[in-house]
């Protein structure tokens, strides 16, 4: 290697653009965690265990939503059934 080196020539390189609607974040996840993913991926032939984890958090986003409809609707049954036995007051 040499001491110096002359950059006044030098050309920046291409950058990578981003997928459109991904966004770059850091991240601290257990290690067993995140072995899980790697391996789920190696065993998967290959592939990209961020979008593993990607999907794996969009299945429990689709899941939560889909229980809070659930608990609403088993309030809204439950007060009504309390209703339906409720006598009627006169006005």
């Amino acid at each position: 290697m040499k001491k110096n080196y002359d950059f006044s020539q030098a050309k920046r390189g291409p950058v990578v653009a981003q997928s459109p609607g991904k966004t770059s974040i850091t991240i601290r996840i257990d290690d067993d965690i995140l072995d899980w993913f790697r391996e789920q991926a190696d065993v998967a032939g290959g592939g990209n265990y961020q979008s593993m984890i990607n999907e794996a958090l969009r299945s429990h986003m689709a899941g939560a939503s889909g229980s809070v409809e659930k608990v609403l609707r088993r309030v809204v049954r439950e007060e009504l059934q309390r209703a339906k036995k409720r006598p009627v007051k006169a006005a």
